[in-house]
């Protein structure tokens, strides 16, 4: 058959050109049918698209192209055909990309020119063009006729969202009154409409201040506010969107000196701030307002309002925020679903103002600040009427969640336990369940957990053994599991009785694998697990039930974003990613003589189960629902979810097998934000793990494109004193295989990140691992010119280290040194005069690495010999005065047979002396004076 294909990829050939295109279309037709082999298939795809473009089957031929590409990105013919049809088709900017990437590869390749040429001359007609095309949309879209459809309506708006993408699009849109238009189409009964209106206007605003400003002015806060407070969930996320581009646009103009891109001088924007972050506030309370749009409010305050630094000493927003919102918070925080006096609310609400209190609370400066906070959420909570007091322990509950020392503070004022403990005991259902959530998340402290294990444990088995609601029951169950779990990861320590925690476990376990019960009763029971998942038993029994695995995963993949850090929990304990501290032996002894608690490990948390519970997490497919979890937009996606996600990624990648696993299921690309974007210790973790992958894995497959210039700087941040020798080595071992990709994606960016200087401080530390890996990432980076301009530079010794390091016994470091030597005196022959003035030893050293056993050190060693005789003539003659004469010969002499590298490089350097005529060749390779 593949016989048959490359007859009829000949005879196509012919046909091409011979001009009959339609013959040779139908020859690679029939070879495509034919052919088993990818790249014979990748050639035939590029011949014909060539066909197609001739037909003028433009559509055609940009897809073959693209199929010849998709097998070869290298396919240079593939591309430039694949230009041309872009450009037929009218995609000049995709068009141009080719264009110039062909240019590029070819610079002096003529047709390559004149296609990028013609493009660019397109692409300026065609944004000179725009302004007729803006005012053709507005016709359109202000046809108040009946004539238009709907569906050419959309299209025109959709065209709008186009142009408002590139620069000179947005100006004719917004200098055409097209703000007036938009708000005339923000009223539209047609959802597709609106979104077009508001990406538009996120077109019109982005990175510009000045437009950003006149639009809040036209269209008005109540008008945004109440778009975003629509019930449709689209359109509400499209509006929060909205609001965020215009946040970021005018505090990133607060920072510049001019601002705009029209470098238009603008009044402080500061005013217009204070009225978005008041409108935003005010829709926390108002019952207008949808559960989908107030969830939008709060992640928009949650993003914008505390300070993005510590370091910045400017916390007047969250100061502001707390006297004129703090109420309208707590209102929100309050509300209870079942109860009708309140604003509708998601699944999602009450666990993103508890993150909103925290991020509140956490930007607070000192004493006075935050006395004020518990000020006002205290005057909230003491409310007299029956129904008042259910929403503040309401409230209770969600600043336990979050800010949790204001939380334990209003739990101990006067009458709020015994509130909670009346509650429980109601015959109201929901009483009952509010009572019930708030014991849950008052027992977070081992002296919190005590005072309810004296006072409510007994109340929790009575509603989980008589309550007919399951509701109920499975918070009382999760109540129960977080009390028995007190003890942490102390085997000695356990609040209740053998075996309690497993039977709870189990019945977790089963509500959990429950379909009928709601997400929200199911994620209860991922809450009990992650409290009951500190005992080593509860975990090993977790692991084995992939039924109960599964249903956890999809939940984490689910709507319900408040299961995301029980599952991070849950996953931390069963992977055992959690930092424990090993006591000194000599302190436990001393403990124990002075009868004091010392902590036990349980024998099943010894790293034999560890790796098995890790094997089986894999199998059940834990790395998809942690991508999944990183990908999630909310609140509930806090910091300390990531940092659980990352440290069970850095467990997961612990065993080399298991890393390309991860990597096929995503699991590189969602390591990248959370090396960014994370608690300190998160970022370490994600940073280890991401270290661990680059250096077994081909960065180029598991970071494809331009995602390996993402992995750079998490790696770099690794290099750091408070960071491990373990981490610095990884770090190292991982930059060292980034930098031998290519110059522009890893070399370039590890320069940029100032990195050189601290693998150099590493080339310096005592650990022989650690030494060698910073001296192999040197020689990596010494392909960059920029590198090698700092061994140029005078007044340094980094040449002399690297020579001195060629001397060294370990062989690794010796390996590395002598790689970077013989790269700089290829790339800079100006350095091998240097030399000789590093040490009195070089030809000692020299004469060491070519009588090496090791074969990789002689081949360095003969390359470095090489490169010094090439350069200059009177280190030739100091070469070949010395030992080395005869040791070249000898080794030119062997592998006779079959003349290896190391051989014909020592014919080289002699050959180089017979030129000098330093020395005279004669049969058949001895030499002398």
């Amino acid at each position: 058959m593949s016989q048959d294909a490359a007859a009829l990829r000949e005879e196509g050939n012919h046909l091409f050109k011979s001009g009959d295109a339609q013959g040779a279309l139908s020859c690679y037709t029939k070879a495509l049918k034919l052919s088993c082999d990818q790249t014979e298939a990748a050639v035939l795809h590029r011949n014909r698209a060539a066909c197609y473009l001739k037909l003028e089957d433009y559509a055609k031929a940009e897809a073959d192209a693209s199929k010849a590409l998709d097998s070869d990105p290298g396919d240079i013919k593939a591309r430039f055909r694949r230009a041309q049809a872009l450009q037929k088709l009218g995609r000049l900017d995709q068009a141009f990309l080719d264009a110039q990437k062909c240019a590029q590869l070819e610079p002096k390749n003529k047709a390559f020119q004149e296609l990028l040429r013609l493009l660019g001359t397109q692409i300026q007609q065609k944004l000179s063009s725009t302004d007729a095309r803006v005012q053709q949309m507005f016709k359109l879209l202000l046809d108040d006729s009946d004539t238009l459809e709907k569906l050419y309506l959309q299209s025109a708006a959709q065209n709008l969202v186009v142009l408002s993408r590139e620069d000179a699009g947005a100006e004719q849109v917004f200098r055409n009154d097209g703000v007036k238009l938009l708000q005339k189409l923000l009223a539209s009964h047609h959802e597709d409409i609106v979104l077009s209106a508001l990406r538009t206007l996120v077109g019109l605003c982005t990175g510009h201040q000045s437009r950003t400003m006149a639009i809040v002015h036209e269209l008005g806060m109540p008008q945004l506010c109440a778009v975003m407070g629509s019930g449709a969930s689209a359109v509400s996320l499209a509006a929060c969107h909205l609001l965020q581009v215009m946040f970021e646009a005018l505090t990133e103009g607060m920072k510049r000196d001019i601002r705009g891109k029209d470098e238009a001088i603008l009044p402080e924007p500061s005013r217009e701030l204070r009225s978005m972050l008041q409108h935003l506030l005010d829709m926390m309370p108002a019952a207008t307002v949808s559960g989908p749009g107030r969830d939008s409010a709060i992640n928009l305050l949650v993003k914008q309002v505390p300070r993005k630094s510590l370091r910045n000493p400017d916390n007047s927003v969250t100061l502001w925020t707390v006297d004129h919102g703090l109420k309208k918070v707590l209102e929100v925080a309050g509300t209870v679903p079942e109860l009708a006096d309140g604003p509708p609310l998601t699944d999602n609400t009450p666990m993103s103002c508890s993150v909103l209190l925290n991020k509140l609370y956490d930007d607070l400066k000192c004493d006075s600040e935050r006395e004020n906070f518990n000020r006002l959420c205290e005057e909230y909570v003491h409310q007299p009427a029956l129904e008042s007091k259910v929403r503040a322990i309401q409230a209770v509950s969600v600043l336990l969640q979050g800010p949790s020392d204001v939380g334990n503070r209003t739990l101990e004022l006067s009458g709020v336990m015994e509130t909670v403990i009346a509650m429980c005991a109601s015959e109201n259902l929901i009483h009952q369940q509010v009572a019930v959530e708030t014991l849950i998340h008052a027992a977070g402290k081992a002296k919190r957990a005590s005072f309810i294990t004296a006072n409510g444990v007994a109340l929790l088995k009575d509603l989980y053994k008589t309550s007919e609601n399951d509701r109920i029951r499975v918070r009382a169950l999760v109540g129960l599991c977080k009390l028995g779990s007190a003890g942490g990861t102390d085997f000695s320590m356990k609040q209740f009785a053998e075996g309690s925690t497993l039977k709870l476990a189990k019945q977790c376990r089963k509500w959990l694998c429950n379909d009928s019960l709601p997400a929200t009763s199911r994620r209860w029971a991922v809450e009990g697990l992650a409290y009951l998942t500190f005992d080593a038993d509860v975990k090993e029994d977790l692991v084995e039930d992939k039924k109960a695995l599964n249903a956890m995963f999809e939940l984490a993949k689910s709507e319900d974003k408040t299961v995301l850090f029980a599952v991070g929990s849950t996953l931390v304990n069963c992977t055992n990613s959690y930092d424990v501290e090993k006591p000194d032996p000599q302190l436990v002894e001393l403990a124990k003589y002075a009868k004091q608690h010392v902590p036990e490990e349980h024998p099943k948390d010894a790293q034999f189960f560890v790796e098995k519970r890790l094997l089986k997490l894999l199998q059940a497919g834990v790395v998809s629902a942690l991508v999944c979890m990183v990908k999630q937009e909310s609140p509930a996606l806090t910091d300390a979810c990531k940092e659980c996600i990352a440290r069970v990624f850095l467990a997961l990648v612990e065993r080399q097998e298991d890393r390309g696993m991860v990597v096929a299921q995503g699991g590189g690309k969602a390591l990248i934000p959370l090396a960014t974007e994370n608690t300190d210790v998160g970022k370490v973790k994600a940073s280890q793990a991401l270290a661990k992958i680059t250096i077994t894995s081909n960065p180029e497959i598991a970071f494809p494109g331009e995602r390996i210039y993402e992995v750079v700087r998490p790696l770099v941040n690794l290099l750091h004193l408070e960071c491990t020798l373990l981490q610095n080595f990884e770090a190292l071992m991982a930059l060292t295989n980034l930098a031998g990709i290519n110059e522009r994606l890893s070399r370039q960016k590890i320069i940029k990140e100032k990195a050189v200087s601290k693998v150099e401080g590493y080339m310096f530390e005592e650990h022989e691992l650690v030494r060698a890996a910073a001296t192999e990432c040197m020689c990596n980076l010494a392909l960059s010119t920029e590198v090698q301009k700092l061994f140029l530079a005078t007044g340094n010794d980094r040449l002399k280290l690297v020579v001195l390091f060629c001397g060294e016994e370990d062989e690794r470091l010796r390996k590395a040194a002598a790689g970077t030597l013989a790269m700089l005196t290829a790339e800079q022959p100006e350095l091998c005069a240097r030399i000789p003035g590093t040490t009195s030893h070089w030809l000692e050293i020299l004469q060491a690495l070519l009588l090496s056993d090791s074969q990789d050190l002689r081949h360095r060693g003969v390359v470095i010999a090489l490169n010094i005789m090439q350069a200059e003539r009177d280190l030739t003659e100091k070469l070949m005065e010395s030992e080395a004469l005869e040791i070249l010969s000898v080794m030119a002499k062997e592998d006779t047979d079959a003349r290896g590298p190391i051989a014909k490089i020592a014919q080289q350097c002699l050959e180089v002396a017979v030129r000098y005529g330093i020395i005279k060749s004669y049969a058949p390779l001895s030499a002398h004076f």
